[in-house]
């Protein structure tokens, strides 16, 4: 079993940034590729970011140039700096986490606010 917390939400002003982090516990095996996706209200949960364990990263068009993916595979931990911040990132940011048998593992979601 893993368990996945996310921590680093919270409200900014537009153009402003945000540092997201997320931890998978996970005592006896490596977490494979980890991300981040968000859902906004009344909208279907979409991906935003992800990252391999061997560094190689996705992003969602809408964020390329602004949000960017890093990790710490020695503590299993993922990572999204989130820079010019705008309304429609407003979201719930949910951080997934895969273990080497395939399954995924998803965090209870922390919310970012982007308003003025």
């Amino acid at each position: 079993q893993v368990q996945v917390v996310e921590s680093g939400g919270g409200l900014v002003q537009p153009g402003g940034s945000l540092r997201l982090s997320c931890a998978a516990s996970a005592s006896r095996f490596n977490i494979n590729t980890m991300g981040w996706y968000r859902q906004a209200p009344g909208k279907q949960r979409e991906l935003v970011a992800t990252i391999t364990g061997g560094m190689r990263t996705n992003y969602a068009d809408s964020v390329k140039g602004r949000f960017t993916i890093s990790r710490d595979n020695g503590k299993n931990t993922v990572y999204l700096q989130m820079n010019n911040l705008k309304p429609e990132d407003t979201a719930v940011y949910y951080c997934t986490a895969q273990d080497p048998f395939g399954r995924g593992y998803w965090g209870q979601g922390t919310q970012v606010t982007v308003s003025s």
